[in-house]
């Protein structure tokens, strides 16, 4: 992120623009919404900019601005519709230390002036670092359409009532009682009497959640998908964004983390196979803790929370300590590796049923039946089976299993940096350890991807 968006407050505060024609009149029709002193510097100003200061919105000074105009100046705009005169208006700006904006040309600039959304005074600015300008008012156009226009007027008669609203406690019951407000009581109540109906609602429903009985914890259990945060489900999501607590895994994913409400506390328990864990009794423990305060809590597991995610331990810890639960399925790593590679995990007349297995616990393979798993056109997903490779290759083989049976690792599915290497069961550990893979990892066996998008190793003479 170049620019970084803020809302500037200009209440008062005195704003230049130099020029006179098409592009200045641009920058003054969003400008003239806002409480701010406009000024115009242009020796030949059109007919709508003369109608602009005869109406009283701007002062006009018909001439080029100079250094000493620049005093006391919170912005200035070089809109000259001439490249060196609005190069020197840059010069004198930035001398005086004012901030510059040369329109259309991001270079020069120290601010942008994004496309917005005026709901006044719910204000949505959308911004593409100048890369993007058609699809800037592309979402423009979507979000004036999902906006109703009463949402300015439910803002304005909310902003004086936020002091009252602080009788509630802060958190959670401030935050209902704000969405109640907007999303369910206000619109009704525009809809009926208009804006004059609105404080009356507002005493009401702040009467109503000030004798509500005190909110009870809860934690959600969700599968966070195998990391491309467009996966996630929309039930996901506004978990997410009504969440108190995150507690999550460590192969969760950043652009997911970003989804959670702001506001929320994010906590990292990640558990590192044959590396530092922090311990499953302390998880329990932590997700407790957290929802016996009354807050809700979102235990957020990479892929399916229900697939070798020790769901069943912190579920039975929550409902022992009296906690309200509730899972929410994500999309496995299996599914997600499986759909990298153009494969289906089951297939008629290859394969009736699919196996999922864990390689984070090489002692627990042996409990596995190893003849049946090396029948031809079984398919077998592995998590976590990087550093068992070898021993998997050791026990199929064993049991029957063609060295040249297929193989597929699937790194980091979903993601921008997802990898996928080929292989044969004869040569799986070499082949994982040439591609030294530092991210999450899942082995399809008996599939080999479609197309030619995989890291593939030459054809090999296999030993008998």
């Amino acid at each position: 992120m170049k620019h970084f968006p803020i809302f500037l407050d200009v209440e008062g505060r005195d704003i230049a623009v130099s020029g006179g024609d098409e592009t200045a009149l641009a920058k003054l029709r969003l400008l003239t919404k806002t409480d701010a002193k406009l000024t115009v510097y242009s020796a030949a100003p059109n007919a709508d900019i003369h109608a602009l200061a005869d109406s009283g919105q701007l002062t006009l000074v018909h001439r080029a601005i100079e250094a000493a105009d620049m005093a006391g100046k919170a912005l200035v705009y070089a809109a000259n519709e001439d490249a060196n005169e609005d190069r020197r208006v840059v010069t004198i700006a930035r001398e005086a230390g004012v901030l510059v904006n040369h329109v259309d040309n991001l270079e020069t600039s120290d601010f942008i002036t994004p496309a917005m959304v005026d709901r006044d005074p719910v204000v949505v600015a959308i911004g593409t670092e100048g890369a993007a300008p058609v699809l800037a008012r592309a979402i423009k156009a979507e979000l004036e359409e999902s906006l109703p226009p009463a949402l300015g007027s439910l803002a304005r008669v909310a902003k004086g009532f936020r002091q009252l609203a602080q009788a509630l406690p802060f958190g959670r019951k401030r935050r209902t009682f704000w969405s109640d407000y907007y999303s369910r009581v206000g619109p009704r109540a525009f809809d009926k009497g208009g804006e004059t109906a609105l404080a009356d609602t507002l005493e009401h429903l702040l009467a109503e959640h000030m004798n509500a009985r005190p909110e009870i914890g809860s934690v959600t259990f969700v599968g966070s998908g195998p990391g491309d945060p467009d996966l996630l489900t929309v039930k996901a999501r506004r978990a997410l964004h009504d969440t108190d607590v995150v507690i999550h895994d460590r192969l969760v994913t950043p652009g997911i983390l970003d989804l959670a409400r702001r506001e929320a506390l994010i906590v990292n328990a990640g558990k590192r196979g044959f590396g530092p864990s922090t311990p499953q009794a302390e998880i329990n423990a932590m997700l407790v803790r957290h929802a016996s305060k009354g807050r809700h809590v979102v235990r957020l597991k990479s892929g399916d929370a229900t697939v070798f995610g020790r769901l069943d331990e912190e579920f039975d810890a929550c409902a022992a300590a009296g906690v309200s639960c509730s899972v929410i399925p994500g999309i496995t790593a299996a599914s997600a590796a499986a759909a990298g590679i153009g494969r289906s995990l089951t297939r008629r007349g290859r394969n009736s049923s699919v196996r999922l297995i864990t390689g984070h616990d090489v002692e627990g393979y042996a409990e596995h039946d190893w003849r049946a798993l090396a029948r031809p056109g079984e398919v077998v997903a592995i998590y976590m089976g990087k550093k068992s490779a070898r021993f998997l290759q050791g026990r199929l083989m064993m049991h029957g299993a063609a060295p040249d049976t297929p193989v597929t690792v699937v790194e980091s599915a979903t993601c921008a940096n997802q990898r996928v290497i080929a292989s044969e069961l004869a040569y799986l550990s070499e082949d994982i350890a040439e591609a030294d893979m530092s991210g999450p990892a899942l082995v399809l066996y008996g599939l080999a991807p479609r197309g030619t998008e995989a890291i593939a190793r030459p054809k090999r003479e296999v030993a008998q």
